[in-house]
């Protein structure tokens, strides 16, 4: 059975993508969680992996249903992906999740994919059926489950507003126009890169630059953070040199949201972002990113244990406390 107290003393040990990669007892490539374990094995693979919460959460669900298998962390950099997943086979994993920055090149290592990996157009988990590698993608899924759960009542905006539009910001767009959600306008500061994600969708979704800002927020149900916080410039004069202040999260100006409006950010570290505190500060229904995390590994699990797990009060205390541990 995996020995989820074994993984949260792992550390990982230094590597500069193109060195020899270092072998043995806590390489960050032969984690503790090793070809020893019995039962079903999975992975997640990305570069970095070591911050990955995925295997406390996959360790828990083994502990409680009492299964025996393992979930193993695999960094593996950018240079070796594809000979990785070409090596992959049923008999020595039964699948495992994909993060970044892998998720384009599972896409196109799977043999087969499933209509959520082609609707986003990226693959964060994989599977066997018989001989073949398939890929899906859970995101959106957990994307809006998340959602039912912290924010009942959010299927029925009529218009979103989705802050980003990098590679979660597919997957978010995906789930708002699959659940019902009428137009989805996706604001960038790269207008360029919100068209080529718009045009996904069709008439669905809209791209806007940062001047449409506070047009959009009055209009908006549904507003989705996808982009990584702003910062203030540091402060030199506010720390002795040669050292600068740390730089302040910018809070953002909602002003212009309705008052009913609600607010939800995909990042979950830190669990209080700058949008999340400004949406709270006018009284507005939030929810932070974690349970999109937790959520989204559940297909997965049920995938290759064979049991549904739940997303518990207790698992989400779980990874809270670690995140706030700053592990």
């Amino acid at each position: 059975m995996a020995d989820a107290s074994r993984d949260e003393t792992w550390t990982p040990a230094p590597y500069i993508s193109g060195a020899a990669r270092p072998r043995g007892e806590n390489s960050i490539f032969a984690p503790r969680d090793g070809a020893a374990s019995e039962g079903p094995r999975a992975f997640v693979t990305g570069w970095p992996v070591w911050h990955s919460r995925s295997p406390t959460i996959h360790g828990t669900w083994l502990k409680e249903f009492g299964l025996p298998g393992s979930y193993s962390r695999l960094g593996v950099p950018p240079e070796e992906i594809d000979a990785f997943l070409a090596g992959l086979r049923p008999g020595e994993w039964v699948g495992g999740n994909v993060t970044v920055p892998h998720k384009l090149a599972a896409f196109a290592a799977a043999g087969r994919i499933d209509g959520e990996a082609e609707a986003i157009g990226a693959v964060n988990t994989l599977w066997f059926e018989g001989d073949t590698l398939v890929g899906g993608n859970t995101d959106a899924y957990g994307f809006a489950a998340n959602l039912d759960d912290r924010l009942p009542g959010w299927v029925d905006a009529r218009f979103a507003t989705v802050i980003g539009a990098g590679g979660a910001a597919r997957a978010v767009v995906h789930a708002l126009v699959s659940r019902g959600v009428r137009h989805v306008a996706i604001l960038n500061r790269t207008p360029s890169r919100a068209q080529e994600l718009a045009n996904r969708f069709g008439t669905r979704a809209s791209a806007h630059g940062e001047d449409a800002r506070e047009s959009l927020l009055a209009r908006t149900d549904l507003l989705v953070n996808t982009a990584a916080p702003a910062q203030k410039p540091a402060q030199e004069a506010d720390a002795p040199p040669p050292f600068a202040a740390p730089a302040a999260p910018t809070l953002p100006d909602l002003a212009a949201l309705p008052d009913g409006a609600l607010v939800t950010d995909i990042v979950y570290v830190p669990l209080e972002t700058p949008i999340l505190t400004a949406a709270r500060a006018r009284g507005l229904r939030t929810a932070d990113g974690l349970g999109m995390l937790l959520h989204q590994a559940v297909p997965g699990f049920e995938r290759w244990f064979g049991r549904r797990p739940a997303v518990s009060d207790a698992l989400r205390a779980r990874i809270v406390s670690d995140i706030e541990s700053g592990l």
